[in-house]
């Protein structure tokens, strides 16, 4: 029987797919408690992993949260921290994180998205938050994450308006870094993913938690923190400028 969320780990690099395809990957409560044993375990291997990839199986990301199980929530008036709680362990995972969006990508789909550290896109991808349409309120991070990202104004449009928007749009409004033509997506997805991996994971996992840190703090102070809270040189530095300078000898 397959996994909800399957990982596969390749060269450093670990995906986790979110697997019910014929449901378009719609997210429940069990697939966030695959995605949490996942994501515990890969933050817990910084020397063996120093990527981690977060994408959908059969061509969608996810379609949103699973309506039935909204339905029975509402009736209930559950709270749903739990998932709340593993989107934000997501963002503070020590490695970077991409999202890798082809098809659909929605509402509480795109609030996990919104927890990596990079978004790319497929050009037919299609990102929308359509709470207002259903009644229903972000809680796991989406009016935070997304107004950060994108800015206020976009992210009221997206929000007030609830429609779709592409992979090309998604990149025009910075809410992808890059859009990947379809037929080529997981071969430059899987060119930025060695470029990524081929730096120092210590330098990536330094910078990660710099730039949380930082966030919302003033110019002064966030210089302030990485002038004295600064880690120091990455265990292999000096092999990678001897080899750097060698290399440049040769020229």
């Amino acid at each position: 029987m397959s996994s909800l969320v399957e990982r596969h780990d390749d060269a450093g690099v670990a995906t986790l797919t979110l697997n019910r395809p014929e449901k378009l990957n719609a997210l429940s409560k069990d697939v966030f408690e695959a995605l949490d044993k996942h994501v515990e375990s890969i933050g817990r291997h910084t020397k063996t992993i120093g990527l981690v990839i977060l994408r959908g199986a059969g061509g969608n990301f996810s379609a949103g949260y699973d309506m039935q199980e909204v339905l029975e929530l509402t009736k209930a008036h559950a709270k749903p921290h739990f998932q709340s709680e593993v989107i934000q362990k997501v963002a503070n995972l020590p490695q970077p994180v991409i999202s890798a969006v082809q098809g659909h990508c929605s509402t509480g789909a795109m609030e996990l998205a919104l927890a990596a550290d990079l978004i790319v896109a497929s050009e037919s991808a299609q990102f929308s938050d359509v709470y207002a349409r259903w009644g229903l309120t972000p809680v796991w991070g989406l009016s935070l994450r997304l107004a950060h990202r994108i800015g206020t104004p976009k992210a009221a449009e997206m929000m007030f308006t609830c429609r779709s928007y592409s992979g090309r749009q998604a990149e025009a409004m910075h809410l992808a870094n890059f859009c990947f033509p379809d037929e080529r997506f997981d071969a430059d997805l899987s060119s930025m993913s060695r470029d990524i991996v081929a730096n120092s994971w210590y330098a990536n996992q330094v910078n990660k938690r710099a730039l949380i840190e930082i966030d919302g703090l003033s110019l002064h102070d966030a210089h302030a923190l990485e002038l004295f809270k600064n880690e120091g040189l990455a265990p292999d530095a000096a092999q990678r400028v001897a080899k750097f300078m060698a290399k440049a000898s040769r020229r």
